[in-house]
């Protein structure tokens, strides 16, 4: 074996300085000491020679920097970001909320560079008044055939003095990591009111009686990954339909947690990233008696909810290699579907005449459309929340769909590892003008960062009210009103919380006190601390398929059994 030697040299570590100046003073020092000995050497009158040199491997320096990187350009000299409830912004990009220009914009034109006169994400007026530059709902007359049709047949329905909007702004229960990973969805039942499902992302199927907070329960072997959607069988309340990112469609029994699989896009499993499908967008369309499902490529699929079987072929209906994130039929028209894409845009179709590039209008966004639904009561108006920090309103479908009716700006647009958040409607409002989503951007209360649920009027662009729990600093993407109840629901991270009026939450008392509960290792401790301090997972969709390709069937409840036979 031969000797082994110490190591005597280590590479050289550099340390740079937060300013140039520093950094151009050691650098004159050294260029005059160097002329200093060239000086004394010619004063001598000695002859310099240099000497031959061995090549030496060269080593490369070790760079620890010391200097402010802004996190959002990668630059040095300044920070950006959130501090706190605070947003500093970046002087190399345009405002956080509503992405124009803001202070002090640096722009490069030709080869001089200018600065720009802005505003700051804390002043935009956008964040001031969410109405700022929108233009509110004009008395619509009829302009045309179809309006006309609408005016006389529909629109009596429709309420034509706006009510007193009523908003739950009072945490009345909860459940504290009721889920094992964050929430993706949640569905009120469509006959008992006190019945809550949830999916998550690891494809939990959670069912929680929120009126007697203990009585929850969740399958966890019904999907093996991502639970995007799910809908209620509208022939049977006891059963319901899911979408998962393991490629398959299920259909659930609530009472036995039994699942049915009605589609495996992924019959052999895990062979990669590129073969992989993903179920995202689904609705059902109760007259024509099928389950319609998108995936990731940009296909939609149609099940028969009889035979419980595929029908068809698969239609293209986004751009090739697109998500389709959202699916939704007209409440009034059920031929009418409405989706929406990672493509930039949300179609309309005609379900009669259903092949690509066939739509009948295609609204145009400029980012990603995370949602995109009809109004619950007339389906003559369209909703859509994009990323781009921008709800956009369309009054009416007989109407010029070219442009939206109104842009409302809003903080939705998020870089972290979040459920995508949507705008919903709520389906008692007669004006359907209210609508319900969280926000990302933080605001200080009371010296504490909270992120609050908005509720705002589409109609005007006016925040009707901005509901908090100081307890609750974690962001709320998921938020689902109750059809028939003044009742919110909301998912933040693992946890579950229903809001109820402040007078109605005084009023509606259960026997027990303790109505904030909290799942895992101490469930049953007295909640003294705050309700936040969830870590949310960071992993990728499908970080948890490599190793893990689980089969429908019957699933493991984690808590104790409920039943869904009770008041109504």
């Amino acid at each position: 074996m031969p000797p082994q030697t110490r190591r005597t040299s280590f590479p050289t570590v550099v340390i740079e300085r937060d300013t140039d100046s520093e950094e151009s003073s050691s650098d004159e020092e050294e260029e005059e000491e160097d002329d200093v000995v060239e000086a004394e050497e010619v004063e001598n009158g000695e002859a310099v020679e240099e000497e031959p040199v061995a090549k030496k491997r060269e080593k490369v320096p070790i760079t620890i920097s010391l200097k402010k990187v802004c996190k959002v350009c990668k630059r040095t000299g300044h920070e950006a970001g959130f501090k706190g409830a605070t947003y500093i912004d970046c002087p190399m990009k345009p405002c956080f909320l509503c992405k124009m220009p803001g202070k002090n914009l640096l722009l490069c034109t030709g080869c001089s560079l200018n600065w720009i006169e802005g505003h700051t994400t804390m002043n935009c007026p956008h964040r001031v008044a969410t109405e700022h530059g929108v233009i509110p709902a004009p008395h619509r007359i009829a302009h045309n055939s179809m309006e006309y049709v609408f005016e006389r047949q529909i629109r009596p329905s429709v309420s034509k003095i706006k009510p007193a909007f009523v908003v739950p702004d009072q945490v009345h229960c909860g459940v504290i990591r009721y889920h094992s990973r964050r929430v993706t969805c949640l569905e009120f039942h469509p006959t008992n009111n006190n019945i809550l499902l949830s999916g998550d992302k690891k494809g939990q199927l959670g069912v929680w009686d929120f009126c007697k907070v203990h009585e929850k329960i969740v399958y966890g072997n019904i999907h093996g990954c991502i639970l995007n959607n799910m809908k209620f069988n509208p022939a049977n309340d006891g059963t319901v339909y899911a979408a998962s990112s393991d490629g398959t469609i299920s259909c659930t029994d609530l009472e036995t947690g039994i699942s049915l699989s009605l589609m495996n896009l992924n019959p052999n499993g895990w062979q990669g990233p590129s073969s992989w499908r993903m179920l995202y967008g689904l609705d059902v369309n109760p007259e024509k008696g099928l389950v319609l499902v998108a995936d990731n490529v940009g296909l939609l699929y149609l099940v028969d909810m009889r035979s419980n079987s595929k029908v068809g072929e698969a239609t293209l209906i986004h751009k090739k290699g697109s998500k389709v994130v959202g699916l939704h039929c007209n409440p009034v028209q059920p031929d009418l579907l409405l989706s929406c894409g990672n493509d930039h845009f949300a179609r309309i179709w005609d379900m009669r005449q259903l092949k690509a590039g066939s739509s009948l209008y295609n609204l145009a966004h400029k980012r990603v459309v995370n949602s995109a639904y009809f109004s619950p009561q007339s389906g003559s108006k369209i909703l859509t929340t994009s990323q781009d920090n921008r709800l956009r309103v369309w009054d009416s479908i007989f109407g010029n769909l070219d442009s939206p009716s109104r842009e409302i700006v809003h903080s939705h647009d998020f870089n972290r590892h979040l459920t995508p958040f949507r705008a919903e409607w709520d389906p008692k409002d007669p004006s359907e003008s209210l609508v319900v989503i969280g926000r990302y951007i933080s605001e200080n209360y009371n010296g504490v960062a909270l992120h609050p649920i908005d509720f705002i009027d589409i109609s005007t662009g006016q925040l009707i009210a901005e509901v908090t729990e100081p307890n609750i600093t974690t962001i709320s993407p998921v938020n689902k009103l109750h059809p028939r109840d003044d009742v919110l629901a909301s998912g933040s991270s693992r946890s579950l919380f229903i809001w109820r009026p402040k007078e109605e939450s005084e009023i509606v008392q259960e026997k027990d006190e303790k109505k904030i509960i909290v799942c895992g290792g101490k469930a049953e401790k007295k909640l003294n601390k705050k309700f936040a301090g969830e870590s949310d997972d960071s992993d990728d969709d499908l970080s948890t398929l490599k190793s893990k390709n689980s089969k429908p069937g019957k699933a493991a409840p984690k808590t104790s059994r409920y039943s869904i036979k009770g008041k109504r």
